[in-house]
């Protein structure tokens, strides 16, 4: 079992008639240097924090939204050394760039730019201002208060559905 089913006491393996469910993302956790900061921060950008009841870890709906047990993506929030602790791995230096980063399309050029405004506002950083892509679409980045990457893409090849999930073409 992960980190989080350790913490929630809940068992993700279950198998299907023919074996086991195909691989799928579930859930994501970034490892934090401050929790309360880091809350701070993606409850500002709106999203809900869920399951309050466990400590030492927040975690979020992080599919808009959604109703709390209607499935899609949690994020969680998880101190940075417990998480390299618990994956058996040395943490690396805080803000450095680790391969990976996380994106929240949206359906104009002004709600890229008005996302972005919104999340150095509640404390992220600017990596880069918005600006036309090669790909058609229009995006920028910019970092959490723990350095995790975020772009924030209007992508006029993936559509949004009603709750601004990406609707990926066949």
């Amino acid at each position: 079992m992960g980190v989080v089913d350790r913490i929630t006491g809940a068992d993700s393996r279950r198998e299907a008639g023919d074996g086991a469910l195909p691989l799928a993302l579930s859930l994501v956790t970034l490892g934090v240097a401050d929790l309360a900061r880091a809350s701070a921060f993606y409850e500002a950008m709106g999203m809900v924090r869920r399951d309050r009841a466990t400590t030492g870890v927040a975690f979020y709906q992080a599919d808009g939204h959604r109703q709390p047990g209607a499935g899609g993506v949690v994020l969680a929030l998880y101190p940075r050394h417990e998480l390299a602790a618990d994956a058996g791995v040395i943490p690396g230096r805080a803000g450095s760039f680790g391969g990976i980063a996380l994106a929240c399309n949206r359906p104009s050029r002004a709600e890229v730019d008005a996302t972005l405004s919104k999340a150095v506002a509640a404390g992220g950083r600017a990596l880069r201002p918005a600006q036309e892509t090669f790909w058609g679409g229009y995006s920028g980045y910019v970092a959490d208060p723990d350095g995790f990457p975020w772009e924030v893409a209007y992508n006029p090849g993936f559509a949004l559905d009603a709750e601004g999930r990406v609707v990926l073409p066949e």
